[in-house]
């Protein structure tokens, strides 16, 4: 396998992360951190790129990608956790999500506006598009890595060399959030990229891509997978940090909703209609290399887990429920599935750390068990309150737990779920373990 290989799937693995969202949020962090941007951008690089990378790291230390992940804690776990997981950041909310702002910011500034008929034709075309370059999976890597990636980050490249030459804001002072702790702000920020969830997914296809390309030891695939992770680090990286960057200067030229606002603006003042035409090229582009990526773990995953369905019937039933719950809007869309993602997010993120860490107890599924299970209470209940159902009964507990008010309280009941399944591990005869080792 030649090294510009692993180069052209580290762009494959750039573009599939590079949602609109990881446009929006580092804007508007920039504007609320202001001249607390770099400790509060560095907090968000941390979560918003090493998590994400972490867990491809994780992925490919498996054979069968997050089905094994989860199959450590209950083979019936993992199928309905893997299946909510595919099902959530696919069809039921990621992929209507992004074509939704990729309408919204690409299309609907051209078209007189946001309507229910100009988004049910702009989802026709590129759901069909989708399904089009989802067909061959093989061909993932040449068709967004060698050729989508570069075009995206050509259009980034010019928004931001231009922030710096015809924007003349200054950064202001710091948001409430970012004038006391800076870097914790950022760094739970990073969580709402909701990349480490879409790892689970993508990491697959980077293994995947590397078999075809004759990478078969499983050390190699490792190593190839770090390779490609650590290029993909650094584009998000820099991208991160040049959006953030454009967020601190436009603070000081009015006030905005929302960070694709402050793009909007930004590439306005910078370069007029054809700044409107640049924002509109680079989400348009980021939306849909995420969403071909989503179809194609979709397609893998559930044609994998059920033979039944084949990869072209999983693809079709992908899009077309992506296009019906596209037309909902997105208001809608994100108020359905923010509450789920809430509740799955932990549970990923235990799932990654034991596998880093599973060797030292023989990958115990008791472990695994108290983890999984005390960090699905907490998040159960963070999920509930997203949702809006009222949970006084357990606010009191829930609450006064450690980190509660930076939505981590899950911390403190995963450890000591572990050390329960620590305990009960010593009652148990050693080779119920042994199947869930590598």
């Amino acid at each position: 396998m030649k090294k510009r290989d692993t180069v052209f799937i580290g762009f494959m693995l750039f573009a599939l992360f590079f949602g609109a969202g990881n446009l929006i949020y580092p804007v508007s962090l920039g504007m609320e951190a202001g001249t607390s941007y770099w400790p509060a951008i560095i907090g968000f690089v941390l979560t918003g790129v090493g998590l994400p990378i972490i867990t491809v790291a994780a992925i490919s230390l498996v054979k069968n990608g997050a089905i094994e992940l989860a199959g450590r804690v209950h083979p019936m776990f993992a199928i309905i956790f893997t299946s909510i997981i595919y099902l959530a950041i696919g069809p039921f909310f990621g992929i209507p999500r992004a074509a939704n702002v990729g309408f919204e910011m690409g299309i609907a500034p051209w078209t007189g506006g946001i309507t229910a008929t100009g988004l049910l034709l702009f989802t026709i075309v590129f759901f069909i598009l989708v399904f089009i370059t989802s067909l061959n999976p093989s061909k993932l890597v040449d068709t967004v890595g060698q050729y989508l990636t570069p075009v995206l980050f050509i259009a980034i490249i010019g928004l931001v060399i231009g922030s710096f030459f015809l924007l003349d804001g200054q950064a202001q002072p710091p948001a409430e959030k970012y004038s006391s702790q800076p870097f914790s702000s950022g760094f739970i920020e990073g969580y709402l990229t909701m990349d480490a969830i879409a790892a689970l997914a993508f990491g697959i296809i980077v293994i995947t891509a590397l078999r075809e390309r004759g990478v078969t030891s499983p050390k190699e695939i490792t190593y190839r997978s770090v390779q490609a992770g650590l290029v993909t680090a650094a584009g998000l990286t820099a991208v991160y940090i040049c959006i953030g960057w454009i967020g601190t200067k436009m603070a000081s030229e009015g006030t905005y909703e929302s960070g694709s606002m402050v793009l909007s603006a930004a590439a306005d003042l910078m370069y007029g209609n054809i700044g409107t035409l640049l924002i509109g090229v680079i989400v348009l582009l980021a939306c849909f290399t995420t969403c071909v990526g989503l179809t194609v773990a979709c397609g893998q995953f559930f044609s994998k887990r059920f033979s039944r369905f084949s990869y072209k019937a999983v693809i079709t039933f992908i899009t077309i429920v992506s296009f019906a719950i596209s037309n909902l809007g997105l208001n809608e869309i994100i108020a359905y599935s923010v509450p789920v993602l809430v509740f799955l997010y932990p549970i990923a993120i235990v799932l990654v750390i034991l596998t880093f860490i599973g060797r030292f107890f023989s990958h115990s599924p008791y472990i695994y068990r108290g983890v999984v299970f005390l960090t699905a209470v907490v998040s159960l209940y963070d999920g509930l309150v997203e949702f809006g159902l009222p949970m006084s009964f357990a606010e009191p507990f829930i609450t006064s737990l450690p980190f509660a008010e930076f939505s981590l309280g899950w911390i403190i009941p995963a450890l000591i779920g572990g050390l329960a399944g620590w305990v009960i591990s010593f009652f148990k005869a050693p080779r119920t373990s042994e199947r869930y080792q590598n």
